[in-house]
């Protein structure tokens, strides 16, 4: 080994462990990916994933896989107060730098460029968070970055109680950028998130017209309905009593009261609805008894819902949120208009300590994460653009602690969507851990220290959980979700996710073929991250996968494009040849709507692009 650092080389003996290899900031990449794990409940879904690794570096892989296919970015980075919550140059920046601004300027600004390529130019949007710290610098790189989008700044109340701080304003929110790229609009939302319940009316009927033993009346609506005394529910609806019969005279019930249709002032009426009818109701919990009151000569008033609520219910214009003891619903029209959002945010649910640092605690107790983001604020944020794309790719590479990919499967739920999410982290140990971790003798690549990272110990965890509905501890998770849907977090979610580290290749072993194994997740990343992996080079020159096929051999092209020709559903074929005019001559061959990728010529020579080469 050489040192760098002394005025003289100078060789030194070292174990092979204490070896560290480097990447500059300016070299040319050739990444590749090692799974770590993978949780699956969704399927045929595709596939959610989270990275490991230095994110721009990560970026500029993804720019193999997903160049101008992301159809939404969500990013919360670093706030620069100061606090050691990022690294600049290998080193915390903090409050005292002089040059701090400038350094997290260069930080947003190199990974905004390589973000701006994942963008789909046509219809796309780029959502920041920031607070007063630096939101006037990054609406300037915004500017800079995006001179053709429109650009809007909102503020969002994310802490009511207010942050208290000496001689300052408590502050209670926080500000959210949306770039819109190409066509990209906001979508309306719900005014209100308050509800009008519905009316049950009287089910006695009110026009004198209508009373026993008159022809409108009819034969087959006067009969008693049997009222438990002790619970004051409704157990029975009884037979039609002939016009000549007294209702004293009517059949009772053990521990029932017999109500009637009587009017105060002691005439006898009709029930709004025949028997059968009736019972129809009473099942669906439209059919309800009520309190007595001193104007009503009956022990118990008998209310219903009408035919035009129960054609809102079954019209979804009215929404059943439960129902009572009695059996009856409890049910609410929909209030409010469907309106563009204003760029003044306050909703409940955008509370971080409440949505944010609560529901972590419950998805993985006993593990710390600093301020994570509200679930439904980020929900929100994308539902405004990507609830009419069930499709949608997302993308945060800023992870943290997963939020996105949660907000996400909340939104893919609600109506069914396949909208997939990849996040970036590193596994960088927080400051005061590391600390307690070098005191040890532990270091970075050490298994105890890693294991304190926040991939490790916040991301994957929170990422597996919600979509298992079990802690880390395989106990089923505590508490519901709530707002738009609401059920129990321990249901989970119907999706997949697979779990990867970032890895840097050599250019001879990957033109060689000798770096498949991790340059074989980026292939089926950029198919689409679904179905099945080709993970080995195949024996017989050629595979097909679920999205995918792989030629290896081109003198197996014909049984090749045969077996493309009968897959459904193949996105592209990766040809490996250093013969252009072979690789045209198999791409011609190909079916339409399969693209032909070149490798590794392709792989090769698009991380040499990015780099400038």
């Amino acid at each position: 080994m050489e040192r760098l650092d002394v005025a003289e080389a100078e060789t030194q003996s070292v174990a092979l462990d204490d070896l560290v290899v480097v990447a500059e900031f300016r070299d040319t990449i050739y990444p590749g990916l090692v799974n770590t794990g993978k949780v699956q409940r969704g399927g045929d879904k595709p596939f959610h994933t989270v990275i490991n690794g230095e994110n721009y570096h990560v970026l500029k892989a993804l720019t193999y896989t997903h160049r101008g296919k992301v159809d939404a970015i969500y990013i919360d980075p670093p706030y620069n107060t100061g606090a050691k919550d990022w690294k600049y140059n290998n080193d915390y920046v903090e409050g005292d730098d002089l040059y701090r601004h400038s350094k997290w300027l260069a930080m947003m600004e190199r990974r905004l460029y390589v973000a701006k390529e994942l963008l789909n130019p046509v219809d796309a949007v780029l959502i920041v968070t920031i607070d007063e710290k630096e939101y006037l610098r990054l609406g300037l790189l915004l500017e800079q970055t995006f001179p053709e989008e429109s650009i809007q700044m909102i503020s969002s109340v994310i802490n009511p109680a207010g942050a208290g701080r000496q001689s300052e304003f408590s502050r209670t929110d926080e500000y959210v950028f949306f770039v819109r790229i190409g066509s990209a609009s906001v979508l309306p939302e719900q005014r209100s998130e308050s509800s009008r319940p519905v009316t049950w009316d009287t089910f006695r009927r009110s026009d004198i017209a209508s009373k026993r033993g008159t022809a409108k009346g009819g034969k087959s609506q006067f009969y008693p309905i049997y009222v438990s005394r002790a619970t004051g529910q409704i157990l029975e609806i009884g037979e039609p009593l002939p016009h000549d019969l007294p209702r004293q005279d009517a059949p009772s019930k053990d521990g029932c009261v017999s109500v009637f249709p009587i009017r105060p002032d002691g005439t006898e009426m009709n029930w709004g609805l025949v028997p059968k009818a009736a019972r129809a109701r009473l099942k669906d919990g439209y059919l309800r008894s009520g309190r007595h009151t001193p104007q009503e000569p009956q022990e118990c008033t008998i209310s219903y819902l009408t035919g035009g609520i129960v054609g809102d219910i079954e019209a979804g214009n009215v929404v059943i949120a439960g129902r009572s003891q009695d059996g009856s619903v409890i049910a609410h029209y929909v209030t409010g208009r469907m309106v563009m959002p204003t760029t003044a945010w306050n909703k409940p649910s955008h509370d971080a300590q409440r949505f944010g640092t609560e529901i972590l605690k419950q998805v993985i107790p006993g593990r710390r994460f600093p301020f994570p983001k509200s679930l439904y604020a980020v929900e929100d944020c994308l539902r405004h653009f990507l609830a009419s794309r069930p499709k949608a790719v997302v993308l945060d590479f800023f992870f943290g602690s997963g939020t996105t990919a949660h907000a996400v499967m909340r939104l893919n739920k609600q109506d069914g969507g396949t909208r997939q999410c990849i996040g970036v982290t590193n596994n960088e140990v927080a400051a005061a851990e590391q600390k307690a971790l070098r005191e040890r003798g532990l270091r970075p690549g050490d298994v105890e220290w890693e294991q304190h990272g926040i991939c490790d110990y916040i991301t994957k965890p929170r990422v597996a959980a919600a979509i298992t509905g079990k802690t880390p501890q395989g106990e089923p998770i505590n508490g519901d979700y709530k707002f738009v849907d609401e059920f129990p977090i321990a249901d989970g979610f119907e999706e997949n996710a697979e779990f990867f580290t970032l890895t840097y290749e050599a250019k001879n072993a990957v033109s060689h073929n000798l770096a498949y194994a991790r340059i074989a997740p980026m292939l089926w990343l950029r198919a689409g991250a679904s179905g099945k992996r080709i993970d080995k080079v195949p024996a017989e020159g050629w595979a097909v996968a679920d999205t995918y096929g792989l030629l290896t051999e081109v003198d197996q092209a014909t049984p090749f494009i045969n077996a493309v020709d009968n897959a459904n559903g193949l996105r592209v074929a990766y040809i490996v040849t250093d013969d252009d005019r072979r690789f045209q001559a198999i791409a011609k061959r190909l079916p339409d709507g399969v693209e032909p990728v070149r490798l590794y010529e392709s792989y090769l020579t698009n991380f040499s692009f990015t780099n400038g080469e």
